[in-house]
């Protein structure tokens, strides 16, 4: 939120417009953690929470990791234009929730959406696309990235072996984004995140209190003619 103080008794208190903002990887690359630090940072960025088909694993609460949708409601939440983007993935459907974004961005605070490049190009080509803020995080090397997915302990070698081709998909599209970072250290990829949110909420175009301000300005200027 934005409070603009007017000259000479012009005051006047607005709310900047919310960032869409798109957080793109291949998996390894640090994107959650980078994710969970900006939100860590700055509290009152939302995460959009995704909808998805797939049934809910044990200890995930509808609404939290996802909102957990038959394929019947999925679609028809597709068809009544409720979904900013969506894609099959694996056998399910996955897709972002139009409503609490549009909520969040009308109330003056970002969305942060944690999302493959297919997602993202979705939302930038939709009716928010102007809101929107993309960012691509590329690993220093696929060396490291495969170490970092071997490090997880979680997948075998086969599994790895996919994800890194899939990553090598994800990667061709890094020069679709407004912004690209090699994450060679976590701490310095988190600062510049942060470098690129501070700069993108200041955008003339992102707030709508300048042009109250601005003819504040000119009626002083009559006033004082």
């Amino acid at each position: 939120m934005s409070n603009a103080p007017g000259p000479q008794g012009h005051a006047t208190m607005t709310q900047r417009r919310g960032l869409l903002i798109i957080l793109s990887s291949p998996s390894g690359a640090g994107k959650t953690t980078l994710a969970r630090r900006l939100m860590d940072w700055d509290p009152e960025i939302a995460f959009s929470v995704s909808a998805t088909t797939r049934p809910p694993r044990p200890g995930e609460v509808d609404g939290r990791e996802y909102h957990f949708r038959s394929r019947a409601a999925f679609e028809k939440m597709v068809e009544n234009g409720e979904m900013l983007e969506h894609a099959w993935v694996f056998g399910n459907l996955y897709g972002s929730p139009r409503a609490p974004v549009v909520a969040a961005m009308e109330a003056g605070r970002d969305t942060l959406f944690d999302i493959d490049w297919q997602g993202g190009q979705q939302i930038r080509n939709s009716s928010l696309g102007k809101d929107a803020v993309s960012i691509f995080v590329l690993p220093p090397s696929l060396g490291e990235l495969a170490r970092r997915l071997r490090a997880r302990g979680q997948d075998s070698e086969e599994v790895i072996a996919g994800r890194m081709d899939k990553s090598l998909a994800e990667i061709s599209h890094w020069a679709e984004y407004d912004y690209v970072l090699v994450n060679h250290d976590l701490d310095a990829t988190e600062e510049a995140l942060r470098t690129i949110l501070r700069a993108e909420r200041m955008r003339r175009d992102r707030q709508p209190w300048l042009n109250e301000f601005v003819r504040g300005l000119s009626r002083e200027s009559e006033e004082r003619a």
